[in-house]
């Protein structure tokens, strides 16, 4: 190896992501000569050594432990030990979670407890709006043990039953009952037309976030209805059908003469009618149809009835939390009520296998995406079969099968479908070796990872400059060569 590969920015990310890295070495890379490579490290790397976690946790670099926070490949106990941590940027990273570009592991409830009841409101608002406590999670909250943390059950406010909003309005803890008060007092304003008319009076004219929320989710006195009416702004209409206070006149005439999306909206009301869902039902935009064919008071027999349309991998619409929907519509005939069951990474194993085999590839892939016990085979098939949003996150499912692609896809004219070929630990050697000229970037990347690829087109590629980070993340890389890339010796302390 020439002195050109050692100590390069790239051979360095890809070494501090080699899944064979001895510990000692992903220790030194915590050092601060190689603060470059901490992201790759702490944030990107799949699998941690506790050592390494535990280095980690007690680095001095905020941005290191920040990086783990936002791993979103190590399990949310892992993640959890920084919930302490001194420093704000670190407690921030941890509440707003991994992002949106991956589906984070929820935290364990007693991260999150700690969390309600030591940070900030903005460190909060991060961890809401994270993904990362489950909604039943959240609706537990009002009858938890921890007063502090009661006082947050509150804001659950209009999911609450009955029942449970009286509990905290009568609990024993001043700040709970006081709390409790407040977001009912809250609740109340926004359901007075008059106190809702008389905030919007006040507001300007052009549309702001704050007018928004009452136009969409407050009630509306008639004067108001009226002048949405008269005035017809683009969105009014579809405003009115989304209200839940809209008077059932306007949300007929909406039905009737608003545009396909407020119609859609409308379609969607709890409280439709059931001549405006018939109506809608034969609404000549598929979009309508499709969404009156999914309401809950309709029977199979009905559904069936209804002209929709279901696009192959259409998104289901599961609300706030997939564990809602009820586990008997896994047998709908409706493929997109299937689609809203195989979001819950929580079925028992009969449904699952039910799912796995359905017909619809939507609700197949949604189930590949979020069940993490989802078939080997369905992972595999997804992939083939997929080629929207998120495709490539089915290859770094711990259960993709990977035994034979190389066999069954190197020659594949796709390269997406080439590229499983690189994933084969046992490849042909010969095939890795051809892939790393291939065509494709991202081709040619995979099969410089591929521990099956010869030792000396390996130690060639660590001088490539486009491929040195892949092939120092080989796991095939002599231990001496990751060692030289330090410019240490295997030996040293």
């Amino acid at each position: 190896m020439t002195s050109t590969t050692i100590g390069t920015p790239a051979a360095l990310e890809g070494l501090a992501l080699n899944p064979a890295a001895p510990v000692d070495l992903l220790l030194r890379l915590l050092g601060p000569p190689y603060e470059a490579v901490w992201s790759a490290l702490c944030r990107w790397r799949r699998e941690l050594p506790p050592e390494v976690v535990d280095a980690i946790v007690a680095h001095p670099a905020p941005r290191a432990r920040g990086a783990l926070a936002r791993n979103p490949h190590v399990p949310g106990e892992v993640r959890g030990r920084l919930v302490d941590d001194e420093h704000w940027l670190v407690r921030g990273l941890l509440a707003s979670g991994p992002g949106y570009e991956v589906w984070p592991r929820y935290l364990p409830d007693h991260v999150t407890d700690r969390m309600l009841t030591t940070y900030n409101g903005e460190e909060l608002q991060g961890l809401f709006a994270s993904r990362q406590v489950p909604y039943s999670t959240s609706l537990a909250h009002a009858t938890h043990p921890v007063a502090e943390i009661r006082v947050h059950g509150a804001e659950m406010w209009s999911a609450l039953t009955e029942e449970r909003r009286a509990a905290l309005l009568a609990d024993p803890d001043p700040d709970v009952r006081a709390a409790a008060a407040r977001t009912r007092a809250r609740r109340a304003e926004e359901d007075d037309a008059a106190e809702m008319e008389r905030r919007l009076r006040a507001m300007p004219t052009n549309r702001s976030h704050a007018r928004n929320h009452i136009l969409v989710n407050c009630r509306l006195s008639r004067a108001v209805v009226d002048e949405l009416l008269k005035e017809r702004e683009d969105d009014d209409l579809w405003c009115l059908a989304h209200n839940y206070s809209t008077p059932p006149d306007v949300v007929a005439h909406v039905a009737r003469v608003g545009d396909p999306e407020a119609r859609r909206e409308v379609a969607r009301r709890k409280d439709l009618p059931r001549d405006l869902v018939d109506l809608l039902a034969r609404d000549p935009d598929p979009g309508v149809r499709t969404a009156v064919s999914v309401r809950p008071e309709l029977t199979e027999d009905e559904r069936a009835a209804v002209d929709y349309v279901v696009e192959p991998h259409e998104v289901a619409q599961v609300g706030q939390d997939p564990y809602r929907a009820p586990l008997a519509l896994a047998r709908s005939a409706h493929p997109l009520l299937r689609r809203r069951v195989a979001y819950n990474p929580e079925l028992p194993a009969e449904l699952v296998a039910l799912l796995a085999a359905d017909e619809d590839p939507g609700v197949r892939i949604i189930l590949a995406q979020h069940h993490p016990e989802a078939p080997a085979e369905l992972l595999l098939r997804c992939y083939l079969e997929y080629g929207g949003r998120n495709r490539d996150r089915l290859l770094g499912l711990p259960r993709f099968p990977v035994a034979e692609l190389g066999a069954r896809f190197g020659t594949a004219e796709d390269p997406a479908v080439r590229l499983l070929a690189t994933l084969d630990p046992e490849a042909d050697p010969v095939l890795v070796d051809a892939l790393t000229r291939d065509p494709d970037a991202r081709v040619r990347a995979g099969a410089a990872r591929n521990p099956a690829l010869p030792l000396t087109r390996l130690l060639q590629l660590l001088e490539d400059e486009e491929l040195s980070k892949e092939a120092a993340a080989n796991p095939g890389l002599p231990r001496e060569t990751m060692y030289g890339l330090l410019d240490l010796s295997p030996d040293c302390p």
